[in-house]
């Protein structure tokens, strides 16, 4: 392996890089950076130089790591249903787990319902929202 070889790698990882976006192999490309180098100055066999990329490798995975971590968390971001919770609705329908009846209108869009305590909610009554069940929203009396 020589100069060449280390170069048409780092090209390829480059290319693996700006195609994933993930930093997943821009290290490679380092390591194969300073192989490419190290090999260009001084005459090192083959396992010589792998050994310099893996351990040129590892050290730029181990310099950034702190760093990408610490960008990384996930952040949270809230969906449409999440942001119905602590909203007020009109119940349309009685909400009674027995019978299996229930409906309320929130802005405007008509919903399936169920109290949260399951107690039995007459229609007209003004009802909060607790949670989002798939398309249906779980919901108690309004004080």
């Amino acid at each position: 392996m020589g100069v060449l070889f280390w170069a048409i790698m780092i090209v390829v990882f480059v290319i693996a890089e700006v195609a994933t976006v993930q930093l997943v192999s821009i290290w490679f490309a380092l390591g194969a950076f300073i192989t490419m180098i190290c090999s260009y100055f001084f005459d090192i066999n083959t396992f010589g130089q792998l050994v310099i990329f893996i351990i040129s490798s590892s050290f730029f995975l181990a310099l950034t790591f702190p760093f990408m971590k610490k960008h990384r968390k996930a952040k949270h971001v809230s969906t449409n249903a999440e942001l119905d919770v602590g909203k007020n609705a009109v119940v349309i329908e009685e909400i009674n787990k027995d019978n299996g009846t229930g409906r309320v209108t929130l802005n405007g869009v008509d919903w399936s319902a169920v109290s949260s305590d399951s107690s039995v909610i007459p229609k007209g009554s003004i009802v909060t929202v607790t949670q989002v069940q798939g398309a249906k929203l779980v919901v108690e009396l309004k004080d």
